[in-house]
C-alpha cells in the first residue's frame, strides 16, 4: 500500500513541514556531493546514530560527548538513498501538515524533534551493542504519523494497492491505515526482522507520537506562534473537494452534501471542483460561487439526486460551510444566496 493523500485540508501552510523536508533535502544532496567514498561514510557515522558510539568504550573514546549527543538529532536528517529520502519525505508530505495545523508551528517542531529523540533511544534499547549506523527520518514521522492517527481517525488516505499487475486507488480509513502500518513495524520487529531496517525506531517513534500529541496540543502557545499562525492562514480552501451524499429520507430523492469555503472566498467569488464518488466512478464537476457571498448559499446539482417513484431523478444539494479564519473549524452559514453551477467537467 502506498498513500497518495489525506481528505483532511489543512488551514495554514505548513511551514515547519515544509523547512523539515527543505533541510532533509539539502543535507542528502550534500550527502550526494561526497561521492561513495571515505568521506560520506565518515560524514554518516560522524553524524548517524550507532548504539556503540555510547555503549563500547573503545569505539566512544575517537568522539566527544557533543558528537554522541548531538547523533540522537542529526541521524533523523540523514538518508541512504534517494527512494529512502522519497518514501519518507512523501509520508511526512502527506502526514506533517495536518498535526503542524492543529499544535502550531513551534509545538510542532518540538514535537517532531522530540519523537525523533524517542525513536533513537528505544532503538538503542533493543540494539544496545550495535555499531551500524542508523539514519533517517522515519521515526520522526512515525511519531507524527501516532499523533495524526489520534487526531484525525476518520480522515481517510486515498491509497494505491496493487493486485497483483493491476493497481486500484481506494479511500482507506487512517485508522485502520496507520494501525495496520504500526502492526506491521511492531511485527516486524519483535519477529527479529532486519533487512536494514530500524523496526523498533518506527514503534518508538509512533508510540511517543501517540503520547506527546496529549502534551503538545494542550501546552499554551507563546506569542512568537500565535502572531506566525496569522501570517500562514490560507486564505482558500482546496480546489478540488470530495462530496460524498447522502440520502434525505426514503421518500426524498435529493442527496445532500456540503461544500467548504473561507469568508475570503465567499467575498470574491471562487471555482470549485467537485469529486463526488458514483459506485466505481468519480464524477467531477465545477461548482462556480459568485462574489458577494454573505450569509451563505445552497447550491443546487439539477439530475444527480436519486430516481423518485415519478420516475424524476432528484437533485444534489450542497451546502455552503465556512471556515473560520481562527481555528480552522467550519461554520454552517444559512441559507439565502443563489449560485451558478457548471457542470461540464461531467464524467
Amino acid at each position: 500500500m502506498f498513500p497518495i493523500r489525506d481528505t483532511i485540508p489543512s488551514s495554514r501552510y505548513p511551514l515547519v513541514n515544509n523547512l523539515l523536508i527543505g533541510i532533509n533535502i539539502t543535507v542528502f544532496l550534500v550527502q550526494m556531493g561526497m561521492g561513495q567514498g571515505a568521506a560520506l561514510q565518515n560524514f554518516v557515522i560522524q553524524w548517524g546514530f550507532i548504539p556503540a558510539k555510547l555503549t563500547n568504550p573503545r569505539l566512544a573514546a575517537h568522539f566527544t560527548t557533543f558528537d554522541q549527543a548531538a547523533s540522537f538529532f542529526t541521524f533523523m536528517f540523514l538518508h541512504g538513498g534517494f527512494l529512502h529520502l522519497l518514501s519518507n519525505m512523501w509520508s511526512l508530505y502527506i502526514f506533517g501538515d495536518n498535526v503542524e495545523d492543529r499544535m502550531g508551528h513551534g509545538r510542532y517542531l518540538a514535537f517532531y524533534l522530540l519523537c525523533g529523540l524517542a525513536s533513537a533511544v528505544t532503538h538503542l534499547g533493543f540494539n544496545w551493542a550495535s555499531a551500524t549506523p542508523t539514519v533517517g527520518a522515519s521515526g520522526a514521522i512515525a511519531g507524527v504519523m501516532g499523533a495524526y492517527l489520534l487526531l484525525y481517525p476518520r480522515s481517510r488516505i486515498l491509497t494505491l494497492v496493487l493486485l497483483i499487475i493491476f493497481p486500484i486507488f481506494v479511500e482507506i480509513p487512517a485508522f485502520f491505515f496507520l494501525g495496520l502500518w504500526f502492526a506491521l513495524q511492531f511485527l516486524y520487529a519483535a519477529g527479529g526482522q532486519a533487512g536494514g531496517i530500524a523496526w523498533w525506531a518506527h514503534v518508538g517513534g509512533f508510540l511517543a507520537g501517540m503520547i506527546l500529541v496529549f502534551v503538545f496540543t494542550k501546552t499554551p502557545r507563546i506569542g512568537f506562534d500565535r502572531t506566525l499562525r496569522r501570517y500562514t492562514q490560507k486564505r482558500s480552501t482546496p480546489r478540488l473537494q470530495v462530496v460524498r451524499p447522502l440520502p434525505g429520507g426514503p421518500a426524498d430523492p435529493h442527496l445532500y452534501g456540503s461544500l467548504e469555503i473561507t469568508s475570503q472566498e465567499a467575498l470574491l467569488g471562487a471555482r470549485k471542483l467537485v469529486n463526488i464518488p458514483w459506485g466505481f466512478q468519480k464524477r467531477l464537476y465545477t461548482v462556480v460561487i459568485p462574489p458577494g457571498l454573505s450569509s451563505g448559499s445552497r447550491l443546487k446539482l439539477a439530475g444527480l439526486g436519486r430516481l423518485a417513484e415519478t420516475g424524476v431523478r432528484g437533485d444534489l444539494i450542497l451546502e455552503v460551510k465556512f471556515r473560520e479564519g481562527g481555528n480552522g473549524r467550519l461554520m454552517p452559514l444559512p441559507f439565502r444566496v443563489k449560485t451558478g453551477i457548471d457542470k461540464r467537467l461531467g464524467s
